[in-house]
Protein backbone atom coordinates (compact mmCIF):
# COMPACT_ATOMS: atom_id res chain seq x y z
CA UNK A 1 0.00 0.00 0.00
CA UNK A 2 1.30 3.80 -1.10
CA UNK A 3 1.50 6.00 2.11
CA UNK A 4 1.00 9.54 1.29
CA UNK A 5 3.30 11.77 3.13
CA UNK A 6 1.81 14.42 5.08
CA UNK A 7 4.43 17.04 4.92
CA UNK A 8 4.63 16.49 0.77
CA UNK A 9 0.42 16.80 1.03
CA UNK A 10 0.69 20.10 2.84
CA UNK A 11 3.40 21.35 0.72
CA UNK A 12 1.33 20.49 -2.89
CA UNK A 13 -1.46 22.05 -1.13
CA UNK A 14 0.08 25.13 -0.22
CA UNK A 15 1.67 25.84 -3.73
CA UNK A 16 -2.08 24.98 -5.33
CA UNK A 17 -3.33 28.12 -2.99
CA UNK A 18 -0.21 30.17 -4.98
CA UNK A 19 -0.41 28.69 -8.52
CA UNK A 20 -3.77 27.43 -8.98
CA UNK A 21 -6.19 29.02 -11.45
CA UNK A 22 -8.36 30.63 -8.73
CA UNK A 23 -5.81 32.73 -6.95
CA UNK A 24 -6.02 36.11 -7.79
CA UNK A 25 -2.79 36.74 -8.20
CA UNK A 26 -2.88 34.60 -10.93
CA UNK A 27 -6.18 35.95 -12.50
CA UNK A 28 -4.09 39.09 -12.34
CA UNK A 29 -0.87 37.96 -14.25
CA UNK A 30 -3.64 36.56 -17.21
CA UNK A 31 -5.45 39.63 -16.91
CA UNK A 32 -2.65 41.82 -17.68
CA UNK A 33 -1.42 39.22 -20.20
CA UNK A 34 -4.33 39.71 -22.30
CA UNK A 35 -4.38 43.74 -21.61
CA UNK A 36 -1.15 44.59 -22.31
CA UNK A 37 -2.10 48.58 -21.95
CA UNK A 38 -3.71 48.04 -18.92
CA UNK A 39 -0.16 48.47 -16.68
CA UNK A 40 1.30 51.43 -18.82
CA UNK A 41 -2.12 53.15 -18.63
CA UNK A 42 -2.67 52.98 -14.45
CA UNK A 43 0.88 54.30 -14.02
CA UNK A 44 0.38 57.57 -16.49
CA UNK A 45 -3.42 58.05 -14.37
CA UNK A 46 -1.42 57.54 -11.10
CA UNK A 47 1.18 59.60 -11.97
CA UNK A 48 -0.71 62.61 -13.90
CA UNK A 49 -2.94 61.96 -10.79
CA UNK A 50 -0.04 62.34 -7.82
CA UNK A 51 1.44 65.46 -9.65
CA UNK A 52 -1.70 67.17 -10.20
CA UNK A 53 -2.24 67.38 -6.39
CA UNK A 54 1.34 68.04 -4.98
CA UNK A 55 2.43 70.36 -7.43
CA UNK A 56 0.64 73.82 -8.04
CA UNK A 57 1.36 74.51 -12.16
CA UNK A 58 1.83 70.52 -13.20
CA UNK A 59 -2.33 70.16 -14.25
CA UNK A 60 -2.48 73.17 -16.68
CA UNK A 61 -3.17 73.38 -20.20
CA UNK A 62 0.48 75.16 -20.65
CA UNK A 63 2.38 72.47 -18.81
CA UNK A 64 0.62 69.27 -20.70
CA UNK A 65 1.35 71.20 -23.59
CA UNK A 66 4.52 71.78 -22.94
CA UNK A 67 5.02 68.21 -22.16
CA UNK A 68 2.89 66.90 -25.41
CA UNK A 69 5.40 69.00 -27.50
CA UNK A 70 8.72 67.17 -25.82
CA UNK A 71 7.66 63.84 -26.19
CA UNK A 72 7.29 64.39 -29.81
CA UNK A 73 10.62 63.50 -31.10
CA UNK A 74 11.33 60.84 -28.66
CA UNK A 75 7.15 59.57 -29.58
CA UNK A 76 8.13 59.33 -32.93
CA UNK A 77 11.32 57.10 -32.98
CA UNK A 78 9.45 54.86 -30.24
CA UNK A 79 6.91 54.49 -33.49
CA UNK A 80 10.08 53.02 -35.19
CA UNK A 81 11.86 50.92 -32.34
CA UNK A 82 8.65 49.07 -31.37
CA UNK A 83 8.20 47.52 -34.66
CA UNK A 84 12.27 46.45 -34.34
CA UNK A 85 11.32 45.10 -30.94
CA UNK A 86 8.52 43.43 -31.44
CA UNK A 87 10.71 41.04 -33.50
CA UNK A 88 12.61 40.57 -30.46
CA UNK A 89 15.36 42.98 -32.24
CA UNK A 90 16.69 46.48 -31.06
CA UNK A 91 17.91 49.51 -32.82
CA UNK A 92 20.06 51.72 -31.45
CA UNK A 93 20.83 53.54 -34.33
CA UNK A 94 17.06 55.39 -34.65
CA UNK A 95 18.88 58.58 -33.40
CA UNK A 96 21.32 58.62 -35.62
CA UNK A 97 19.25 57.99 -38.56
CA UNK A 98 17.06 60.61 -37.89
CA UNK A 99 19.94 63.67 -37.30
CA UNK A 100 21.47 62.19 -40.27
CA UNK A 101 18.27 62.83 -42.55
CA UNK A 102 17.75 66.26 -41.23
CA UNK A 103 21.18 67.32 -42.23
CA UNK A 104 20.65 65.36 -45.51
CA UNK A 105 17.40 67.87 -45.94
CA UNK A 106 19.21 71.09 -44.64
CA UNK A 107 22.09 70.87 -46.83
CA UNK A 108 19.92 70.11 -49.94
CA UNK A 109 17.58 73.05 -48.91
CA UNK A 110 19.72 75.89 -47.95
CA UNK A 111 23.55 74.92 -49.65
CA UNK A 112 22.60 72.86 -52.91
CA UNK A 113 19.50 75.04 -53.76
CA UNK A 114 17.40 72.21 -54.26
CA UNK A 115 13.90 72.33 -53.39
CA UNK A 116 12.46 72.23 -50.07
CA UNK A 117 9.98 69.24 -51.06
CA UNK A 118 12.85 67.33 -52.99
CA UNK A 119 14.96 68.04 -50.37
CA UNK A 120 12.55 66.45 -47.88
CA UNK A 121 11.88 63.35 -49.76
CA UNK A 122 15.19 62.76 -50.27
CA UNK A 123 15.75 63.20 -46.53
CA UNK A 124 13.45 60.58 -45.88
CA UNK A 125 14.74 58.56 -48.85
CA UNK A 126 18.10 58.44 -47.01
CA UNK A 127 16.53 57.14 -43.36
CA UNK A 128 14.71 55.07 -45.50
CA UNK A 129 18.30 53.24 -46.76
CA UNK A 130 19.44 53.62 -43.47
CA UNK A 131 17.15 50.86 -42.12
CA UNK A 132 17.59 48.67 -45.82
CA UNK A 133 21.20 48.65 -44.52
CA UNK A 134 20.37 47.71 -40.99
CA UNK A 135 17.73 45.26 -42.50
CA UNK A 136 20.46 43.68 -44.98
CA UNK A 137 23.24 43.32 -42.00
CA UNK A 138 20.56 41.32 -39.43
CA UNK A 139 19.23 38.99 -42.34
CA UNK A 140 21.84 39.04 -44.63
CA UNK A 141 25.06 38.66 -42.83
CA UNK A 142 23.07 37.47 -40.08
CA UNK A 143 24.80 40.17 -37.25
CA UNK A 144 22.89 40.22 -34.00
CA UNK A 145 20.23 43.61 -34.40
CA UNK A 146 22.50 44.84 -31.01
CA UNK A 147 26.07 44.95 -32.79
CA UNK A 148 24.89 45.60 -36.32
CA UNK A 149 22.96 48.90 -35.11
CA UNK A 150 25.38 49.74 -32.44
CA UNK A 151 27.83 50.00 -35.90
CA UNK A 152 25.74 51.85 -37.61
CA UNK A 153 24.79 54.15 -35.03
CA UNK A 154 28.56 54.98 -34.94
CA UNK A 155 28.39 55.06 -38.61
CA UNK A 156 25.81 57.54 -39.65
CA UNK A 157 26.81 59.78 -36.70
CA UNK A 158 30.02 60.37 -38.45
CA UNK A 159 28.53 60.66 -41.81
CA UNK A 160 26.38 63.27 -40.40
CA UNK A 161 29.42 65.21 -39.04
CA UNK A 162 30.71 64.76 -42.22
CA UNK A 163 27.80 66.29 -44.35
CA UNK A 164 27.03 69.22 -42.50
CA UNK A 165 30.82 70.11 -41.86
CA UNK A 166 30.18 69.70 -38.03
CA UNK A 167 28.13 73.19 -39.11
CA UNK A 168 24.55 74.94 -38.03
CA UNK A 169 22.10 75.93 -40.49
CA UNK A 170 20.16 78.81 -39.19
CA UNK A 171 16.62 79.60 -37.87
CA UNK A 172 16.51 82.85 -40.34
CA UNK A 173 18.19 81.16 -42.98
CA UNK A 174 15.24 78.22 -42.88
CA UNK A 175 12.72 80.83 -42.62
CA UNK A 176 13.90 82.71 -45.42
CA UNK A 177 14.71 79.97 -47.59
CA UNK A 178 13.00 76.83 -46.50
CA UNK A 179 10.32 77.35 -44.28
CA UNK A 180 8.80 73.94 -45.17
CA UNK A 181 11.48 72.48 -42.79
CA UNK A 182 10.13 74.28 -40.01
CA UNK A 183 6.11 73.38 -40.98
CA UNK A 184 6.14 71.10 -38.18
CA UNK A 185 6.01 73.72 -35.34
CA UNK A 186 2.89 75.72 -35.85
CA UNK A 187 0.61 75.11 -33.44
CA UNK A 188 -3.06 74.18 -33.19
CA UNK A 189 -5.30 75.25 -29.85
CA UNK A 190 -8.46 73.13 -29.54
CA UNK A 191 -8.70 74.43 -25.63
CA UNK A 192 -7.80 77.97 -24.34
CA UNK A 193 -4.06 78.09 -23.60
CA UNK A 194 -3.43 74.27 -24.70
CA UNK A 195 -1.44 74.02 -27.75
CA UNK A 196 -0.72 71.13 -29.99
CA UNK A 197 2.28 71.32 -32.56
CA UNK A 198 1.82 70.08 -35.89
CA UNK A 199 4.99 67.41 -35.26
CA UNK A 200 3.26 66.20 -31.75
CA UNK A 201 -0.37 65.45 -34.40
CA UNK A 202 2.33 64.06 -36.68
CA UNK A 203 3.16 62.00 -34.05
CA UNK A 204 -0.29 60.75 -33.17
CA UNK A 205 -0.69 59.58 -36.86
CA UNK A 206 2.00 57.61 -37.47
CA UNK A 207 1.05 55.73 -33.94
CA UNK A 208 -2.33 55.22 -35.60
CA UNK A 209 -1.43 54.31 -39.25
CA UNK A 210 1.45 51.58 -37.18
CA UNK A 211 -1.49 50.23 -34.93
CA UNK A 212 -3.92 49.76 -37.94
CA UNK A 213 -0.86 47.95 -40.06
CA UNK A 214 -0.11 46.10 -37.03
CA UNK A 215 -3.10 45.01 -36.00
CA UNK A 216 -5.46 44.75 -39.37
CA UNK A 217 -3.14 43.07 -41.95
CA UNK A 218 -1.44 40.15 -42.34
CA UNK A 219 1.69 42.00 -41.90
CA UNK A 220 1.53 42.82 -38.55
CA UNK A 221 0.52 39.41 -37.76
CA UNK A 222 3.64 37.80 -39.29
CA UNK A 223 5.94 40.73 -37.55
CA UNK A 224 4.54 39.21 -34.49
CA UNK A 225 4.91 35.74 -35.18
CA UNK A 226 7.87 36.40 -36.13
CA UNK A 227 8.74 37.93 -33.03
CA UNK A 228 7.39 35.25 -30.47
CA UNK A 229 8.83 32.46 -32.43
CA UNK A 230 11.12 33.28 -35.87
CA UNK A 231 11.98 29.11 -36.55
CA UNK A 232 8.48 28.52 -36.26
CA UNK A 233 6.92 31.18 -38.11
CA UNK A 234 9.74 29.90 -40.92
CA UNK A 235 8.16 26.38 -40.68
CA UNK A 236 4.47 27.51 -41.35
CA UNK A 237 5.40 29.60 -44.51
CA UNK A 238 6.41 33.20 -43.45
CA UNK A 239 9.42 34.61 -44.71
CA UNK A 240 10.97 35.80 -41.58
CA UNK A 241 14.00 37.24 -43.54
CA UNK A 242 11.96 39.81 -45.85
CA UNK A 243 9.16 40.14 -43.24
CA UNK A 244 12.45 41.72 -40.86
CA UNK A 245 13.54 43.74 -44.01
CA UNK A 246 10.55 45.11 -44.05
CA UNK A 247 10.33 46.31 -40.52
CA UNK A 248 13.65 48.16 -40.61
CA UNK A 249 12.84 49.42 -43.91
CA UNK A 250 9.79 50.77 -41.66
CA UNK A 251 11.81 52.16 -38.85
CA UNK A 252 14.40 53.89 -40.95
CA UNK A 253 11.78 55.85 -42.89
CA UNK A 254 9.42 56.68 -39.60
CA UNK A 255 13.64 57.79 -38.36
CA UNK A 256 13.67 60.12 -41.75
CA UNK A 257 10.33 61.71 -40.72
CA UNK A 258 11.87 62.18 -37.64
CA UNK A 259 14.26 64.05 -39.01
CA UNK A 260 12.21 66.57 -40.16
CA UNK A 261 10.40 66.83 -37.02
CA UNK A 262 13.55 67.26 -34.99
CA UNK A 263 14.26 70.33 -37.61
CA UNK A 264 11.24 72.22 -36.34
CA UNK A 265 11.55 71.08 -32.85
CA UNK A 266 14.64 73.06 -32.48
CA UNK A 267 14.27 75.39 -35.10
CA UNK A 268 18.01 75.00 -36.53
CA UNK A 269 19.46 72.07 -38.86
CA UNK A 270 22.34 70.92 -36.50
CA UNK A 271 24.88 68.11 -36.34
CA UNK A 272 24.55 67.65 -32.66
CA UNK A 273 23.80 64.12 -32.04
CA UNK A 274 19.71 63.63 -30.42
CA UNK A 275 21.23 63.09 -26.85
CA UNK A 276 20.06 59.92 -25.45
CA UNK A 277 17.11 59.48 -28.54
CA UNK A 278 18.00 55.90 -28.71
CA UNK A 279 17.89 54.93 -24.82
CA UNK A 280 14.88 57.14 -24.83
CA UNK A 281 12.94 55.34 -27.24
CA UNK A 282 13.96 52.08 -25.77
CA UNK A 283 12.97 53.04 -22.58
CA UNK A 284 9.33 54.42 -23.63
CA UNK A 285 8.72 51.25 -25.46
CA UNK A 286 9.64 49.05 -22.34
CA UNK A 287 7.95 50.90 -20.01
CA UNK A 288 4.82 51.03 -22.56
CA UNK A 289 4.33 47.21 -22.17
CA UNK A 290 6.04 45.75 -25.80
CA UNK A 291 8.11 42.95 -24.44
CA UNK A 292 11.96 43.02 -25.13
CA UNK A 293 11.73 39.44 -26.10
CA UNK A 294 9.37 39.65 -28.99
CA UNK A 295 6.31 39.02 -30.10
CA UNK A 296 4.01 40.76 -27.54
CA UNK A 297 3.14 44.55 -27.00
CA UNK A 298 1.00 47.10 -28.21
CA UNK A 299 2.01 50.34 -30.69
CA UNK A 300 -0.17 52.79 -27.83
CA UNK A 301 1.79 51.49 -25.31
CA UNK A 302 4.98 52.93 -26.82
CA UNK A 303 3.51 55.97 -26.73
CA UNK A 304 2.14 55.78 -23.17
CA UNK A 305 5.51 55.28 -21.85
CA UNK A 306 7.14 58.24 -23.90
CA UNK A 307 4.04 60.29 -21.85
CA UNK A 308 5.00 58.77 -19.15
CA UNK A 309 8.54 59.65 -19.06
CA UNK A 310 7.45 63.40 -19.98
CA UNK A 311 5.21 63.11 -17.36
CA UNK A 312 7.66 61.85 -14.57
CA UNK A 313 10.47 64.45 -15.89
CA UNK A 314 8.07 67.57 -15.88
CA UNK A 315 6.14 66.38 -12.16
CA UNK A 316 9.72 65.67 -10.64
CA UNK A 317 11.97 69.25 -12.16
CA UNK A 318 8.32 70.72 -10.99
CA UNK A 319 8.76 69.19 -7.30
CA UNK A 320 12.40 70.30 -7.12
CA UNK A 321 13.71 67.22 -7.53
CA UNK A 322 17.47 67.26 -9.09
CA UNK A 323 17.97 66.13 -12.93
CA UNK A 324 20.21 63.63 -11.12
CA UNK A 325 17.38 61.86 -9.54
CA UNK A 326 15.14 62.08 -12.34
CA UNK A 327 17.31 60.16 -14.14
CA UNK A 328 17.41 57.62 -11.20
CA UNK A 329 13.79 57.60 -10.93
CA UNK A 330 13.21 56.45 -15.27
CA UNK A 331 15.54 53.75 -14.82
CA UNK A 332 13.76 52.56 -11.60
CA UNK A 333 10.39 52.71 -14.13
CA UNK A 334 12.61 50.72 -16.96
CA UNK A 335 13.69 47.90 -14.74
CA UNK A 336 10.54 47.54 -12.66
CA UNK A 337 9.02 47.25 -16.44
CA UNK A 338 11.17 44.69 -17.57
CA UNK A 339 10.28 42.83 -14.40
CA UNK A 340 6.62 42.58 -14.89
CA UNK A 341 7.33 41.70 -18.18
CA UNK A 342 8.95 38.78 -16.88
CA UNK A 343 6.34 38.12 -14.24
CA UNK A 344 3.46 38.31 -16.98
CA UNK A 345 5.40 35.70 -19.80
CA UNK A 346 5.59 33.54 -17.34
CA UNK A 347 1.48 32.75 -18.01
CA UNK A 348 2.67 31.95 -21.71
CA UNK A 349 5.21 29.58 -20.64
Amino acid sequence: MTTIDPAAAAAADTIAQFEGPSGALDSTQRWLHGHPLASPTLVLLVAVAYFSLFTERFFTATNLSTILAQVTIIGTLAVAQTLVILTAGIDLSVGSIAVLASVVMGKLALVWGYAPVLALLIGIGIGTACGLLNGALVTRLRIPPFIATLGTFNALFALSQYFSENETLRNQDLQDQAPLLLWFDNTWEPVERFRVTYGALLMLVLFVIVWYMLRRTAWGRHVYATGDDREAARLVGIRTNRVLMSVYCGSGLICGIAGWLWISRIGAVSPKPLDDANLDSITAVVIGGTSLFGGRGNVFGSLLGALIVGVFDSGLSQAGVEPLWRTFAIGVLVIVAVAMDQWIRRVAA
